[in-house]
């Protein structure tokens, strides 16, 4: 027996040996030759949000934020046809609009993608302000059998109320991880922030879950040949067609999905999402992906969200695909900024929301004058009504009108939610307003 179990733990050994390590690049190298693959020597400067006195400071005016005024049509396909019938929108066009986001703009997802296995780690019964909550630290262990240098880990947390006698909703929000050395006054705001939006929770008699993205893939250019895109390419660079983060963020809220089908506290009926700035991105990836989500809060998502890649105003394409940010898209999206523009796209983000429909979606934004102006408030404003066809022809409201509304003004009356609170780059003002909104829509 010692013998067999000797010989076993030597073959194990031997084989990852023979295991090549993960390739090590800087962002600034692994952008390089993602431009070396495409034929592209250097793409146009992104835009500076900081100083309006740079000489590529942001525009902020409206008059010039509309260079390419006409948008790819989501309900006519690409032969020319026009999609008049919910079955022609689910076998024909939507199919084709999902081939254009991942081959395009957020990457594939490999068929090879290893499973996940749940594990409860702790039980804590405790008070959430007064409430009497469960809390459960779970973790998702994904199988890395067939490349066992990496690790990955799924953080995900679940409290609901202890009092409940039925499956509660759930809202799940892609949380941010800050180190401890952060400035601590805008910790403790983000702790505030995150207890207020929690007790209204609570207070519905819905639970919350907590998800981390950056445990699933790290948050940088260098980290690509890490967390779960580097375990499926076994630690080598990406292909151009690869997914970025966000479709890996999305996926790891897909397989916290899988657990809280599983729990007996949990509606998984009415399961929302929520993410502000990056992780609004990825929540509406996510919504796009996941038909099992039912809701989303999707918070000053900006570029690569829901604003309209082809407006001129605050972030542009160019400085998502800069190295700063480039890691979260396929290299493919490199392209758009340069040689090729932002007309050049064959989808834009009215048509990842309309990948949504008809489930209801939320659009929260804070206002141009106390900092949020580099996420376009009204080109997301101009993108949800853009993908309002959709939800109609399917037999949903979209936004209603197309005059983009005053500040605090909420337009709710569909399955399209949109308002701009008065305040800056926080998800926090509109956390009411959402939560009225879903509960419309899960029923009281």
């Amino acid at each position: 027996m010692a013998v067999a179990l000797y010989g076993l733990l030597w073959a194990l050994s031997t084989a990852h040996a023979e295991l090549a390590p993960p390739v090590t690049l800087t962002a600034e190298e692994d952008h390089k030759r993602l431009l070396q693959l495409l034929g592209i020597e250097a793409l146009r400067p992104g835009v500076d949000g900081r100083d309006p006195n740079a000489p590529n400071a942001a525009n902020y005016d409206e008059t010039k934020a509309n260079p390419y005024p006409t948008l790819p049509d989501p309900l006519r396909t690409k032969d020319g046809r026009r999609v008049t019938t919910a079955a022609e929108w689910w076998q024909v066009r939507r199919p084709e609009i999902v081939e254009d986001f991942a081959r395009e703009i957020y990457g594939r997802i490999p068929q090879n993608v290893p499973a996940v296995s749940w594990h409860v780690t702790s039980t804590t019964r405790e008070k959430h302000g007064n409430v009497p909550v469960v809390t459960k630290q779970l973790r998702g262990r994904v199988d890395n059998s067939s490349y066992p240098l990496i690790d990955v880990d799924i953080e995900l947390t679940l409290t609901t109320p202890a009092a409940a006698a039925k499956p509660v909703p759930v809202i799940m929000e892609f949380q941010f991880v800050f180190p401890p050395s952060f400035d601590a006054g805008f910790l403790e705001g983000l702790r505030r922030a995150a207890h207020q939006w929690q007790q209204q929770v609570l207070a519905r008699g819905w639970g919350f879950a907590l998800y981390t993205p950056v445990s699933v893939q790290p948050d940088d250019g260098a980290g690509l040949t890490r967390g779960i895109i580097g375990l499926v390419n076994k630690g080598q660079p990406r292909k151009l067609d690869d997914w970025g983060a966000l479709r890996a963020w999305a996926w790891g809220a897909s397989r916290a999905m899988d657990y809280l089908e599983t729990d007996l506290h949990v509606d998984a009926s009415r399961v929302g999402l929520a993410g502000h700035s990056r992780f609004g991105k990825a929540v509406l990836v996510a919504m796009a992906d996941d038909p099992r989500f039912a809701i989303a809060y999707v918070s000053s998502s900006g570029a690569a969200g829901a604003k309209l890649h082809r407006r001129n105003f605050g972030e542009l394409v160019e400085n998502i695909a800069s190295t700063y940010a480039y890691h979260w898209m396929a290299g493919n999206y490199l392209k758009y900024a340069g040689p090729l523009t932002w007309n050049d796209l064959p989808v834009d983000s009215h048509e990842l929301i309309a990948l949504a429909a008809p489930r209801p979606v939320f659009i929260g934004t804070g206002t141009v004058e106390k900092g949020d102006g580099w996420v376009d408030p009204k080109g997301m404003f101009m993108a949800a009504v853009a993908a309002s066809p959709v939800y109609e022809l399917l037999g949903k409201r979209g936004m209603g009108t197309d005059v983009f509304p005053p500040v605090g003004a909420a337009l709710v009356e569909g399955e399209l939610a949109y308002r701009q609170h008065a305040e800056g780059h926080t998800a926090a003002p509109n956390w009411p307003t959402f939560l009225e909104f879903a509960a419309r829509h899960f029923g009281r």
